[in-house]
């Protein structure tokens, strides 16, 4: 009887043939990590919306939407490339606005894992702060714009404020979530073996804790690449949302297409290495 042949490494990648390690798991409904990547769906999708844009442009039926034709985007691409847009290179409007989203989440991690860290494990703190925070959670950070011109004038910090508080209630949440979900029985075993509340809290509460702050730090960039076009409303000059809005006022919607692909391109990148990251910093994550 012949032996069993091993898939190979790029039916692995693909996802299209189990690793060593999802080829072990008897039961797949229900079990996470027994999903493959399912990159080659992903690719066949890429490849079908680029191939269904290029025909509907070919075949003149896209005009009517006002939707861009793959040509007309092409140039434009090359225009923004070698001219930039307003006298501005590209580059330097998706930099600013890079550097804007992530300092709004660097500043809402900043004073919100701390301050879910105290929500979770104090008393006092939550009863002091979580009126707050369950108050300003589900207000939008746009219906503060006017709120923060008034504090902040249009310079760059009303525009880095606003994506601060973007991100500072999505990461309380988690990192408060976090402390929540620290089983009692390992609080209790750090105890039993001597160990300072301040040591529970650096390895007890912390490790256990980091999985739902990776989530909340993911759902806050997100949150923040969404909000960038309108904090970049403010009187901005600079960035892949300014250029969006001005371009939006000239009926340029190949720039705009551009616009919203670059955002998209670079949130995906960003996402791809949290998850990198997670895997790396988190171990442990998922195996109790």
């Amino acid at each position: 009887m012949s032996e069993k042949k091993e898939p190979s490494d790029i039916a692995i990648w693909l996802g299209l043939a189990d690793n060593a390690f999802t080829r072990q798991k008897t039961a797949k409904f229900g079990d996470a990590s027994a999903i493959n990547s399912g990159r080659f769906y992903s690719i066949i999708i890429v490849f079908g919306l680029g191939a269904l844009w290029v025909l509907t442009s070919i075949a003149g039926v896209i005009e009517p939407f006002y939707w861009p034709t793959i040509g007309g985007t092409w140039n434009r691409i090359y225009l923004l490339v070698t001219e930039g847009f307003r006298g501005v290179p590209l580059w330097e409007h998706v930099g600013i606005s890079v550097f804007r989203v992530l300092s709004g989440v660097f500043f809402g991690a900043l004073v919100g894992i701390p301050l879910g860290f105290a929500m979770g494990l104090s008393s006092v703190a939550r009863g002091l702060f979580d009126p707050v925070v369950e108050f300003m959670r589900p207000i939008p950070p746009l219906a503060l714009i006017p709120l923060i011109i008034l504090w902040f004038g249009i310079d760059e910090t009303a525009k880095i404020f606003l994506l601060f508080l973007a991100s500072l209630f999505i990461m309380t949440i988690a990192a408060r979530s976090g402390v929540s979900s620290v089983r009692i029985s390992k609080v209790h075993a750090a105890y039993s073996l001597g160990a300072s509340k301040a040591q529970i809290l650096r390895h007890v509460i912390l490790p256990n804790a980091l999985p739902e702050i990776f989530t909340g730090l993911r759902t806050s960039m997100g949150v923040c690449w969404g909000t960038v076009v309108a904090a970049e409303l403010v009187a901005a000059d600079r960035g892949v949302g300014s250029m969006i809005m001005i371009a939006k006022n000239f009926l340029q919607t190949d720039t705009v297409v551009i616009g919203i692909i670059i955002i998209g391109i670079i949130g995906y990148i960003i996402e791809i290495l949290m998850r990198y990251l997670e895997r790396w910093l988190i171990p442990w994550k998922g195996k109790g």
